[in-house]
């Protein structure tokens, strides 16, 4: 009788713990930073205009392998970026940038992976276009 309970708890416990597995999204420690940079040129996309921080920009990311959009935050005037509180996973971060195709808009996008509870990624420069 006592192996029988003992073999229960033992199962019980493995469930609850394969069930507690914290998925990808808010509610940690880490934070994801990076910067977007604008190259802005004429309608035709053939000559350059300038250049300069993306001030203002919506970058989005999506938490592990979910379809939608988890969360976005909107660049600073230096065109920097930050997603504080993240777990440990994979991300997919990506921002709109104007391009020369029918929709005229494309998606700059970047994959990371957070591997430790209290990490700082930058994943660097997004380059979008601007006409």
């Amino acid at each position: 009788m006592k192996l029988k309970i003992g073999i229960l708890a033992v199962a019980s416990f493995l469930v609850l713990s394969a069930s507690c597995k914290k998925e990808e999204g808010e509610g940690g420690s880490a934070s994801i930073t990076g910067y977007v940079h604008v190259t802005d040129y004429n309608a035709s996309f053939v000559i350059v205009q300038g250049e300069y921080p993306g001030m203002d920009k919506d970058v989005y990311i999506k938490y592990g392998d979910d379809i939608g959009e988890g969360d976005r935050t909107r660049t600073g005037p230096d065109g920097r970026f930050e997603f504080k509180y993240l777990r440990e996973g994979m991300y997919t971060l990506y921002v709109y940038s104007d391009d020369t195709t029918l929709s005229g808009t494309s998606v700059v996008s970047k994959i990371v992976e957070i591997t430790d509870k209290k990490q700082k990624l930058d994943v660097g420069t997004f380059e979008i276009k601007k006409d």
